[in-house]
């Protein structure tokens, strides 16, 4: 398999075309992975269209590819997202990027009224900066022609008001409803995960009442760093991307 790499600025090009490739990835891609001319590699803008190549030549800090072939791929209908739950020990964090590697378009931060991490004042943009740079990096470790979104900082009254135009789903280990045998439909998906402490009684009632089902994945208990990824997976076998 070819190496892959990002290259946001990347416009949709025809096969025989040469592109360049500089900044923070050429430099990454020349001076860590040590590419080489005539190595094939991918390049993808990270919102569908995506390039293999040659490598026609390598400098410090620019690498050109000569365009053996394109691949253009439609955003996934419909769509995954993961409101994740602020979480401590970085355990939100390894949500999002096994999220991001499983599948899922989007994740929303989550504010819980049990996180005890919390994003305020100028945590507010080094977190969301920091979550948009680990689903880029998955995005490139599992080849993915998309960078899922990151949205901005939600708090239980902005989900509750996503619960009405999609298809929500709260994971909770006590809910009568596998997800495993829920039928879905053309809406979009939003799976919910709380924090270590689980999602507050209110915070359920709340979600339920605007309209999203408790559902669970099995007999056991999951960490949240687990339990969205998990979902992940149930959800991309259903919809028949597995």
């Amino acid at each position: 398999m070819a190496h892959f790499y990002l290259s946001e600025d990347l416009e949709p090009v025809a096969a025989g075309t040469r592109i360049s490739v500089t900044g923070a990835e050429a430099r990454h891609a020349v001076t860590v992975s040590r590419i080489q001319p005539g190595e094939r590699i991918s390049v993808g803008n990270g919102s569908g269209f995506v390039v293999t190549g040659d490598v026609i030549s390598a400098e410090a800090s620019e690498f050109v590819v000569e365009v053996g072939f394109v691949m253009e791929t439609a955003p996934a209908s419909p769509a995954i997202w993961l409101a994740q739950a602020l979480a401590k020990g970085d355990r939100d964090e390894y949500a999002v990027q096994q999220a991001t590697e499983l599948g899922v378009d989007g994740v929303i931060p989550w504010s819980a009224q049990r996180s005890i991490v919390k994003w305020e004042g100028a945590k507010v943009r080094k977190g969301h900066d920091r979550w948009q740079a680990i689903v880029r990096e998955a995005t490139k470790q599992s080849v993915r022609p998309w960078i899922p979104e990151v949205a901005d900082l939600a708090s239980t009254v902005i989900l509750a008001a996503l619960a009405a135009e999609t298809r929500m789903l709260v994971l909770d280990p006590e809910a009568d409803l596998a997800l495993s045998t829920l039928e879905l439909d053309a809406r979009d998906v939003v799976v919910v995960v709380g924090p270590e402490g689980g999602i507050a009684p209110s915070e359920l009632s709340r979600l339920t009442a605007a309209g999203a089902t408790p559902v669970r994945l099995g007999d056991t208990v999951l960490r949240t760093s687990t339990a969205g990824p998990a979902a992940i997976a149930v959800l991309s076998a259903k919809l028949g991307r597995w």
